[in-house]
């Protein structure tokens, strides 16, 4: 099932996208707003017959209320670990890294498809863009093993986790310059994992103003998605709506000479086969 979330008359609503409509869940008769209720009471759903026009609406993030954090690892793709590791933003040692990086990303830096990506936010005007594929939870999980960690996820969608680089390396841990409000665009849409199917095949392309710059197959991933969530959940229980950024490809602006970073007036999209295309523009 392919799901979605606009905006009706001022609240949230989640439904089930067909086409260029979506048909809305009611639960008891009444509206759903969050991706939890929809995780957690999905087979209590029922779908509209009568879908709405998504031309007429403003998609917002598919996903939340967010009950914690987002999760994010680093330097999850070969490439892209080495290029950071050669552009001067990186505080570690390693070029590759032996154990999944884990950082957070801030409820207030979700945003939805199609919203602007406020340079003017990063004072020190080194904004990037890293395209990747979100993993949303569907079950609490607690030491999830690598073997059944797949049944804990409830289905996919593409996060493009902005960033100010200069930020990131003034602060070392690069909570601040991951985390400044709007900096998370997600969607937009979510495929659960049934209809998904299998992640090897699967391309993540980032185009900014029509030139393709990221292009990978997820199966280049160094720590593959049970692992990363085994590891999240060796010490933090995940719960149903948690979402995991998985990390991004080579090709962000940093990896050019000299860096090529993101100003008003570009747009960024980020598509994932099965899923859609993210776009957002920068102002």
């Amino acid at each position: 099932m392919k799901i979605g979330a606009i905006e009706v008359n001022g609240e949230k609503c989640y439904g089930e996208v067909r086409g260029s409509q979506l048909h809305p869940f009611r639960l008891d008769g009444k509206p759903v707003t969050d991706l939890i209720s929809v995780i957690e009471q999905r087979d209590d759903l029922k779908t509209d017959d009568k879908g709405l026009d998504l031309n007429q609406y403003q998609l917002v993030p598919p996903v939340g209320p967010l009950r914690k954090n987002i999760f994010c690892v680093g330097k999850n793709y070969v490439d892209h670990s080495k290029e950071f590791a050669k552009s001067g933003f990186d505080n570690s040692a390693a070029d590759l890294p032996s154990h999944p990086i884990i950082f957070t990303k801030a409820p207030t830096t979700l945003a939805a498809p199609n919203d602007a990506i406020r340079a003017h936010a990063d004072p020190t005007g080194t904004v990037d863009y890293e395209g990747e594929l979100g993993v949303i939870i569907g079950r609490r999980c607690t030491a999830a093993d690598t073997g059944t960690a797949y049944d804990y996820v409830f289905g996919y969608t593409i996060v493009n986790d902005v960033t100010s680089r200069e930020l990131q390396r003034q602060h070392g841990q690069w909570f601040i310059g991951k985390n400044l409000d709007g900096y998370c665009p997600v969607g937009p849409y979510v495929v659960t994992a049934d209809e998904f199917g299998p992640l090897d095949d699967i391309w993540l392309r980032t185009h900014v103003n029509g030139e393709e710059r990221q292009a990978a197959q997820l199966k280049d991933m160094i720590f593959d998605v049970p692992t990363i969530i085994a590891t999240i959940s060796a010490y933090c229980t995940l719960e149903p709506g948690d979402l995991i950024a998985t990390g991004t490809p080579a090709g962000v602006g940093i990896g050019f000479t000299p860096p090529r970073y993101l100003a008003p007036g570009d747009r960024v999209s980020v598509s994932v086969d099965r899923i859609g295309e993210l776009v957002n523009t920068v102002v």
